[in-house]
């Protein structure tokens, strides 16, 4: 069963991505968050900057909808610091 334990972890984190990124007022989540994906709105101007230390695909260019996924290896670190790398490009495109 290390399948569904690796999916439930995936998904899990995924949550609290959703989670973390719901405390961010500039930023919108689009979808239900119903597996190991998280579909956000993200002000135009700071993806490049995240993108930099941080590998994700613009879903949607002209809304800027972003397409987060995590995995099976994902861990509560890297979500909180993908958090904070969010909140450090607002901060620094204002």
């Amino acid at each position: 069963d290390l399948w569904l334990k690796n999916a439930r972890h995936a998904n899990e984190m995924a949550q609290l991505l959703a989670s973390e990124l719901e405390k961010i007022s500039e930023i919108t989540i689009t979808q239900k968050v119903q597996a190991n994906a998280v579909f956000a709105i993200f002000p135009e101007a700071i993806i490049p900057a995240v993108q930099e230390k941080w590998y994700f695909y613009v879903w949607n260019e002209r809304s800027s909808e972003v397409r987060l996924m995590t995995s099976f290896d994902t861990t509560k670190k890297e979500v909180k610091n993908f958090a904070t790398a969010i909140k450090d490009a607002l901060s620094r495109s204002q």
